[in-house]
């Protein structure tokens, strides 16, 4: 049966040293994610966090001061929630599975971050001293002279 599309290249291996059994040339691990990508779910956190999102929106942006110590803390416990769960990957399946958790437990950390940190705004709001302008009580009690 012949068809328009060129037959797949055959998979590159590299010869085992006891000349035996065939390992693949390439191999990559999902499993734990090299420290390259947890910065970049760090970097993106902040930008979540900080910048004009749906979630700033609703909740109200955090500072840029707070925002990045906040997604490391997001990120690293995340982290260690899905490695302490998953463990170390022996099959690519089991690192899928353990991205995957590690995904999930980003983006539950950050809401409840946010929330958190919307629900104490809320509760605590700014004091009468601080709301209120320059006291005039005191100006007009002073007799003029």
């Amino acid at each position: 049966m012949a068809t328009d599309e060129p037959a797949p290249a055959p998979a590159a291996v590299a010869p085992s040293p006891a000349g035996g059994d065939h390992s693949p040339a390439f191999s990559f691990s999902i499993w734990p994610p090299t420290q390259r990508t947890r910065d970049a779910v760090v970097r993106r956190l902040v930008d979540t966090l900080a910048g004009d999102t749906i979630l700033c929106k609703r909740y109200g942006a955090v500072p840029a001061a707070d925002a990045d110590p906040a997604a490391r803390a997001i990120e690293a416990e995340a982290f260690d929630a899905a490695a302490a769960t998953g463990g170390v990957a022996a099959t690519v399946e089991e690192g899928i599975e353990a991205l995957q958790f590690y995904s999930k437990e980003v983006s539950r950390r950050l809401l409840e971050f946010i929330k958190s940190r919307s629900a104490d705004a809320k509760a605590d709001p700014p004091s009468e001293e601080a709301q209120a302008p320059a006291a005039p009580e005191a100006e007009a009690a002073e007799p003029a002279a």
